[in-house]
């Protein structure tokens, strides 16, 4: 691996790519941006296994050597597009629940956020929903925290909902069939004749809040029960 700036002559200290959220402002994070945009669509058209650091030299324009001045690897590339698109999304998504206070509103604010992202972020979708697991050790761990972070909030908003509407039903079934309905769309989705993220937001969320609408109430507690009157002889 290179190690040298291909700028200096004499190696500066490796400059780590920070994505810490989703507003980009120096040069630098712009550039990273950029990078990262053409690694998601290198792996999602080749596969991360089949695909290089020279392919992503190729298609983003920078040079090899430079790629590896701030990458040790195309492993830290997958990484970074993980954790940039989990933070904006949380980032994203957090002020616009604040602004909501009914629990069924809350859980199509969260659908609409993430269509909007996925919607417009096509081929990183298809990346994070392919290679879930190629991340190792470190990478991985950060990542896994991310997206238990991400699940909890779901999570929490269906607990709410069901004890709003006094509902019973398995949050963490409701949960990752809610991720199953929006994580794989990139699979079907078509501009030309689907709608836009609002609108199937609207349309995904009366599926899945009718659907998990119609699970039985919760049964009151052994001590509010009312108690059977006696048969009398």
């Amino acid at each position: 691996m290179a190690t040298a700036s291909p700028i200096q002559s004499q190696p500066a200290p490796r400059r780590r790519a920070s994505t810490s959220g989703p507003r980009l402002e120096t040069r630098f994070d712009r550039r990273l941006a950029r990078i990262l945009v053409h690694a998601a669509s290198v792996f999602c058209d080749k596969g991360y296994a089949a695909a290089s650091m020279r392919d992503l030299s190729r298609a983003s324009g920078v040079s090899l050597s430079g790629l590896y001045y701030y990458f040790e690897s195309k492993e830290e590339l997958l990484y970074l597009i993980q954790k940039h698109t989990f933070r904006t999304i949380v980032d994203r998504l957090r002020p616009r629940l604040d602004e909501v206070a009914d629990p069924a509103e809350r859980i199509r604010m969260f659908i609409l956020n993430h269509l909007e992202y996925f919607l417009a972020n096509q081929k990183a979708m298809k990346v994070l929903s392919h290679e879930d697991d190629a991340l190792k050790n470190g990478f991985g761990s950060e990542i896994a925290a991310l997206k238990r972070e991400y699940y909890r909030i779901c999570i929490e908003l269906l607990d709410s909902y069901k004890r709003a509407r006094g509902l019973e039903f398995s949050s963490r079934t409701a949960v990752l069939t809610l991720f199953g309905m929006m994580n794989w769309i990139y699979t079907w989705y078509n501009p030309r004749v689907d709608a836009d993220a609002g609108e199937l937001a609207r349309e995904m969320g009366d599926i899945f809040l009718q659907g998990i609408g119609t699970a039985p109430p919760t049964a009151p507690s052994k001590g509010l029960q009312k108690k059977r009157p006696a048969i009398s002889g």
